[in-house]
């Protein structure tokens, strides 16, 4: 059985960072976090392939970096946070390359979401 676990959310105040993980039961080329904000659809935040590309929305460029650890582990280190950033945060992992990385309905397994709040 597949799983995706998050951890490392939490409340800071903007300008702040925060480090969010993803412990994955298995090994899958392509794995993204995505944010969903309540009223919003969910959006592609940042995504790793097995390659080692990486992609990244235009609104977290330059504040947030995607990584990864043994394969299993998904890392995403936001710094510069802002209070727009609030969110639920989702790891996600699809087992093969696909065009478009940052579009949630490529994936086909999810964790259950951490929760990441930014205060003015």
């Amino acid at each position: 059985q597949v799983q995706l676990v998050e951890s490392g959310g939490g409340s800071v105040q903007a300008g702040g960072s925060l480090r969010l993980s993803c412990a994955a039961s298995g090994y899958f080329f392509t794995m993204g976090w995505f944010r969903q904000a309540p009223g919003k659809e969910r959006e592609g935040v940042a995504a790793m392939k097995g390659d080692g590309r990486s992609y990244y929305a235009d609104s977290v460029k330059g504040r947030f970096t995607i990584s990864k650890e043994n394969a299993k582990k998904l890392y995403l280190n936001m710094s510069s946070l802002k209070p727009e950033d609030t969110a639920m945060y989702y790891c996600a992992a699809l087992d093969e390359d696909t065009w478009y990385p940052l579009q949630h309905d490529e994936y086909n397994y999810w964790g259950q979401g951490i929760q990441v709040t930014v205060s003015s």
